[in-house]
C-alpha cells in the first residue's frame, strides 16, 4: 500500500511538472495558459465548439468565451452557427492559422523532440499506460462522487 502511495505521489508530481512546463512556455510566448490550450485545440484543423474545448481541455466556459471573443476581435477566429444547436463552430481564420503557427512552432518542436527521445527509451507503451491510469482514476473518482452524493 505504501508503495502505491509513493508511485501516485511521484506521478502526480511529474504531471504537475509537465503542466508547469506548458504554463512557463505560454508565459514566455506572452500568452495565458488557457490561450495556449485554445490555440493548441484549434490548430488541429478541425471544427470545434466552445463547449467541446471547455470540456476536453478542462477550461471554464467563461474563460473560453472571454478568449474566443478576444480572438474574434483580433481576427484570429470565426464563429458560425451549428445546425440544430445553439453552439457556434469556432475555426481559425487564415490570420489565426498564421498566429497559431507562430505561437506553437517551438511548442511542437519541443514536444516532438521530447516524445522522440522518450519513445526511444520506453516505446509507446508508456502512453497506453498513462491512458489506462487516467481511465481507471476517472472511474474511481466518479464512483467516489456518486457514493458521496448518495450520502447527502
Amino acid at each position: 500500500m505504501k508503495e502505491l502511495k509513493s508511485y501516485i505521489r511521484e506521478l502526480t508530481y511529474i504531471l504537475n511538472k509537465i503542466d508547469g512546463q506548458y504554463y512557463f512556455c505560454a508565459k514566455h510566448l506572452g500568452l495565458k495558459e488557457n490561450e495556449l490550450a485554445i490555440l493548441y485545440a484549434l490548430d488541429d484543423g478541425r471544427q470545434h465548439t466552445q463547449k467541446e474545448i471547455g470540456e476536453f481541455w478542462l477550461i471554464p466556459k467563461t474563460t473560453v468565451n472571454t478568449i474566443v471573443r478576444q480572438y474574434v476581435k483580433d481576427g484570429y477566429i470565426t464563429l458560425t452557427c451549428e445546425k440544430k444547436s445553439k453552439e457556434k463552430i469556432i475555426e481559425l481564420t487564415e490570420r489565426g492559422r498564421e498566429y497559431a503557427s507562430l505561437m506553437l512552432k517551438n511548442v511542437y518542436e519541443a514536444e516532438e523532440c521530447a516524445m522522440d527521445l522518450t519513445l526511444r527509451e520506453y516505446s509507446n507503451e508508456f502512453i497506453k499506460a498513462l491512458e489506462c491510469f487516467s481511465e481507471h482514476l476517472s472511474r474511481e473518482f466518479d464512483l467516489y462522487i456518486q457514493k458521496e452524493g448518495e450520502k447527502s
